[in-house]
């Protein structure tokens, strides 16, 4: 079983983009970075949790949603094409409710 060992705030302009069918994907921006670790400290890896809560390998990560990757946009750049705010219904029931910091 993995460990989280840490946690950090992503920078916006990440995204984690998901197929969501054949034809198409969907974006959404990465909200933290999460440093997971075997429990006997043997393997490590990074994964990132987007804003709807979902992180490769999840087990309740978007039904049919398979994770494509992760990718970088400058946020003068805007958002990627295929980028989606989440609606109120794709929110998990619990947990903190983040809110954006307007600069």
């Amino acid at each position: 079983m993995k460990r989280i060992a840490e946690i950090v705030p992503a920078r916006p302009g990440w995204y984690a983009r998901w197929q969501v069918s054949p034809e198409t994907t969907r974006c959404y921006p990465v909200t933290l970075w999460a440093l997971l670790e075997e429990a006997d400290g043997s393997g490590r890896e990074v994964v990132g949790v987007d804003c709807v809560g979902q992180w490769p390998g999840a087990d309740d990560n978007e039904p049919g949603g398979t994770f494509v990757r992760y990718l970088f946009q400058t946020p003068d750049t805007g958002a990627p094409d295929d980028a989606e705010p989440p609606t109120p219904g794709e929110l998990r029931e619990s947990g903190p409710r983040r809110q954006p910091v307007t600069a």
